[in-house]
């Protein structure tokens, strides 16, 4: 977690020293989609664990969280699995609400995900969550106190969504870089769900055919 959030913290700064004209598309521009996304088949859903829930907005991460579950059902490309389970690849997501910093909390029962079920016209989703599950970093830093229950802390984070992807599969995924990423406002939020509709596009285009260039 400590490399995760010195990351972040450098990422925010280099952000805020660099001229604010540029576009939403320019700040999304993507390498070439990784390969290994194209062969996945199964996909979990996580809440940023280093993100707590705004005070102003207490359900905002677990919201988007069921956001992008429901899309990625309505899609249908992967196979929904719950946090705990061996995935090809993990989705983070994290909201924002325009601002580099702002208060929020942590611990206790807003940390845990009950049973919850999620469904669309030809598939039904069954999650549940007792306790923490397995940490996804190496690098965490444990909780001095970890029963002393909801605490409020002033949060340095994104200040818009954001919905990362890792590779699952590995030791401690979180730790590595992200194989694709979108950020931009409330591209976490329904109906659209903007984030899953650019990562359907992103993977549209890379599986499209390859027209040879043609010799004049």
């Amino acid at each position: 977690m400590l490399s995760r959030l010195c990351s972040l913290a450098s990422v925010l700064l280099i952000a805020a020293l660099l001229p604010t004209t540029a576009s939403a598309k320019d700040k999304n521009k993507k390498p070439l989609l990784s390969p290994f996304i194209l062969r996945a088949h199964t996909v979990v859903v996580v809440i940023d664990p280093d993100a707590g829930e705004p005070l102003d907005e207490p359900n905002a991460n677990a919201s988007a969280r069921t956001a992008v579950e429901k899309a990625l059902l309505e899609w249908g490309r992967f196979d929904l699995l719950s946090q705990g389970q061996e995935t090809d690849l993990i989705i983070v997501v994290r909201t924002g609400n325009g601002k580099l910093m702002r208060p929020t909390v942590k611990g206790g029962p807003i940390d845990q995900r009950p049973v919850s079920g999620e469904s669309t016209d030809s598939t039904i989703h069954i999650g549940a969550q007792h306790g923490q599950p397995p940490p996804l970093q190496g690098n965490s830093i444990p909780d001095p106190d970890p029963n002393r229950g909801p605490h409020v802390s002033n949060e340095v984070g994104p200040s818009e969504d954001m919905f990362e992807v890792y590779r699952g599969n590995v030791p401690d995924p979180l730790d590595s870089m992200s194989i694709w990423r979108y950020i931009a406002k409330d591209c976490l939020r329904e109906p659209k769900v903007t984030a899953v509709e650019e990562f359907r596009k992103a993977i549209a285009e890379a599986e499209k055919p390859k027209i040879p260039a043609t010799k004049p």
